[in-house]
């Protein structure tokens, strides 16, 4: 992105309060805000054309909470494949 090229675009997202607060006390320590924060992530995910770090299988506890979701909000479950082609097509 340009310098010169203006953020007009909301990004919103659904966090668990404590998470969020121990997440803003790190970026408070290294002075960033979320926003900036979200800002470097999202760079970083279109620089590396993926996502900038490892993901891995869920334990138990992680997978019960994904399933939770999936089940509250009708989340499809797309192949990493299915999930590449769907960005391309954005």
């Amino acid at each position: 992105m340009s310098k010169t090229q203006t953020k007009t675009t909301t990004v919103r997202a659904r966090i668990e309060p404590d998470i969020k607060r121990r997440a803003e006390k790190v970026l408070k320590t290294i002075g960033l805000t979320s926003s900036e924060a979200i800002n470097v992530f999202y760079h970083k995910i279109a620089a590396e054309q993926g996502i900038p770090f490892s993901l891995h299988i869920p334990n138990r506890e992680s997978q019960a909470a994904i399933e939770e979701v999936r089940a509250t909000k009708k989340v499809k479950n797309l192949s990493l494949e299915d999930w590449k082609l769907s960005l391309k097509k954005k």
